[in-house]
């Protein structure tokens, strides 16, 4: 019987369509190659960033700073309209 809850406990890369075990600067230099790449073909615009009303005031900060100021994009949202 498969486990229910499985927890990655490294980050995982897609390659041939197949998931492998990576190690964290490899994800993140190719996370950051990807949204590279994706701003230089279409733009920052193209990078939206939604956040999650229950993290605090200080991460919602970082993460519009991040999208504002490292991608370029205002295409910032939450839910904390509520």
């Amino acid at each position: 019987m498969a486990e229910k809850n499985v927890r990655l406990t490294e980050p995982m890369i897609r390659e041939n369509g197949c998931l492998r075990p990576a190690g964290w600067e490899e994800a993140l230099n190719r996370t950051a190659g990807a949204f590279r790449t994706a701003v230089e073909k279409h733009g920052p615009q193209t990078f939206g960033l939604f956040s999650w009303s229950k993290t605090t005031n200080e991460l919602n900060f970082l993460a519009q700073k991040f999208a504002r100021a490292v991608i370029g994009s205002n295409n910032v949202d939450s839910c904390n309209r509520t």
